[in-house]
């Protein structure tokens, strides 16, 4: 093959997400070789979706490396873990210097970092990227989440400024950092993603239940939503899904979907990180729990069989004020839950001396992804004013949104839990609010604890000078002196 005519881009893996990059990518005028552990699925691909376009099904490593131009660029759609490593074992004996090995799916951020290292000792180019969109994003257009080496990344922008969701202020693509950067930011992208579906979970819960709404009428609130502030393709989406009805028995669809919501383990990674870094994100880890319990079908149907809940709903609730009061307090929950999100990327960031822009990371989820919002572009404005800027809640805008969101928001926590409704994440977010808002948490009374039973020590607020302290709270008295037994 002359070199005029090489292909510009690998692809391996030929799942759907895998196909339809390749396809993205070959309609934005590279040419693509492809291949796939199973041979009968690169036929397929070529004589089907491919077909007529300027995509080589490589038969072997080999020969789609050999097909390419240098410095090649191979990018990896494959199950996370082992799988990655084993496909870099084979990919690597074929390559030269300067080759870009590029990793898209949903790896663990450390296995990032350890891999850009080992490449680079061989002399070989890594680049982890988070790609987001599902299979129409990745066809049409994804948010792409690039971190490794910045000049590996300038080697591949070109390519995925093309293939990337556009928007107002350009391609949803931004190099997030070095080594693991990007598989962090697409981690936490997905933690925030958990968060959003179990708070539109618990909307609908609440009005399902409380108001005794059909979801035709469901349908029409969350189109309503879509229109203003919760404007997003979760909102949308589950407007959509309401309106569904089941060929065959002429029901919802969604009443027939059993509760039992399944995971892949991005969010669970984003709990344990945040753990790990210290860093609040209980709206997140609400919403991975209560896919832990949505999980216990069959011990929650005897549960309920046994434990009773309320005794029934509260008279005189005002169904329009009640829309009303749920609307706020999902979005309220919601830009909290960005916050704790945000405020684990910059912890991230700052561990691993990243530097992470958050100002753009919101601007490239305007586009392409699962989370993409409206309400993005304001979080994007709020980093651009203060780059520093410690939590998202203390922007003045959300600040005081939030506040006038406050009694309904309120409101709502408290009649789902006078109905028994559960909303692990909204009264998460809440609570999270009111932890942050507090100057004076009763945390004093824990470090007192400790320092009794494991001389664990504490700071004295009237006397910081004095550092770590430690007490004999046995050998004090009521009136602060040293008893008799203890002199």
């Amino acid at each position: 093959m002359s070199k005029a005519n090489r292909n510009q881009f690998g692809m391996l893996g030929l799942g759907v997400m895998g196909q339809n990059l390749a396809l993205n990518i070959e309609r934005n005028g590279f040419r693509t070789a492809v291949w796939d552990r199973e041979p009968e699925e690169v036929e397929k691909f070529i004589q089907n979706q491919a077909q007529d376009k300027q995509i080589l099904g490589a038969r072997s490593i080999q020969e789609l490396i050999d097909s390419l131009e240098r410095p090649r660029k191979i990018m990896m759609m494959i199950k996370a873990g082992e799988p990655v490593d084993w496909t870099i074992d084979l990919l690597t004996p074929h390559l030269q210097e300067g080759d870009i090995i590029i990793d898209g799916g949903n790896s663990n951020f450390q296995d990032s970092r350890r891999r850009q290292k080992d490449l680079a000792a061989e002399n070989f180019r890594f680049v982890g990227t988070g790609v987001s969109g599902g299979e129409s994003g990745a066809l049409l257009g994804p948010s792409l989440m690039p971190g490794g080496q910045l000049e590996a990344y300038q080697e591949l922008r070109p390519i995925f400024e093309a293939i990337a969701a556009q928007v107002d202020d350009g391609p949803c693509v931004t190099y997030c950092g070095p080594d693991g950067a990007g598989h962090f930011v697409k981690m936490v992208h997905n933690g925030i993603e958990y968060g959003d579906m179990q708070l539109i979970a618990e909307a609908y819960h609440i009005l399902k239940y409380a108001l005794s709404l059909e979801n035709r009428e469901l349908a029409e609130i969350f189109a309503e939503w879509n229109q203003g502030v919760l404007d997003s393709y979760l909102i949308d989406i589950t407007a959509k899904i309401f309106t569904v009805v089941d060929p065959q028995s002429d029901r919802s669809l969604v009443d027939l979907v059993l509760d039992k919501a399944g995971q892949k383990g991005t969010g669970k990674w984003t709990s344990q990180v945040a753990l790990d870094l210290g860093v609040a994100i209980p709206t997140i880890h609400a919403a991975v729990e209560a896919r832990f319990l949505s999980a216990l079908k069959e011990e929650r149907v005897k549960a309920s069989q046994s434990i009773a809940g309320p005794p029934g709903k509260p008279h005189g609730l005002d169904e329009g004020e009640m829309i009303l009061s749920v609307r706020d307090a999902l979005y309220a929950s919601k830009i909290c839950s960005y916050a704790q999100g945000f405020a684990l990327i910059r912890a991230g960031s700052e561990k691993y001396q990243w530097d992470i822009n958050l100002s753009e990371i919101s601007r490239i989820w305007k586009g392409g992804c699962i989370i993409r919002a409206r309400f993005l572009d304001e979080i994007k404005q709020a980093y651009q004013r203060q780059p520093d800027l410690p939590n998202l809640v203390l922007d003045p805008s959300f600040r005081e949104w939030v506040s006038q969101a406050l009694p309904r928001w309120r409101k709502t926590v408290t009649t789902a839990q006078d109905l028994g409704i559960p909303v692990m994440a909204m009264a998460s977010s809440l609570a999270y609010w009111d932890s942050y808002r507090t100057a004076n948490l009763p945390q004093n009374l824990t470090q007192a604890q400790r320092d009794f039973f494991g001389s664990h020590m504490y700071e004295r607020v009237d006397k910081p000078e004095l550092g770590l302290v430690h007490t004999d709270w046995v050998g004090i008295t009521t009136d602060g002196t040293k008893s008799r037994s203890h002199e």
